[in-house]
């Protein structure tokens, strides 16, 4: 699974928005999704694959973080929307600014 496959799916999207707080046990995932521990689990083993997580054994927790170096591909793909429409809004800006 790539990235953008895995961040399509509004249940990782949610995972990924705890975790970008800081590393997080899957016990308090699972709590704040309301979901079923395997539900979680699924989803997990799916952001790694795809390396969005990383995951570090804490005794017997796991302990889940964001990899950053992965979303940072999302950020490149977006790049050129934010500038279209960063340019429309300020045309947008200036029309209005003639207008008024």
């Amino acid at each position: 699974m790539d990235v953008f496959e895995a961040v399509a799916e509004p249940h990782r999207r949610q995972i990924l928005g705890l975790l970008s707080r800081g590393e997080t046990p899957a016990g308090d995932v699972v709590q704040a999704l309301g979901m079923s521990q395997p539900g979680v689990s699924k989803h997990l083993k799916l952001l790694r694959e795809a390396g969005l997580v990383r995951v570090r054994a804490d005794g017997q927790r796991r302990l889940y973080s964001i990899q950053p170096a992965k979303l940072a591909e999302l950020d490149a793909w977006l790049e050129p929307y934010r500038r279209l429409w960063r340019d429309r809004l300020d045309a947008l800006e200036a029309h209005l600014m003639r207008e008024s």
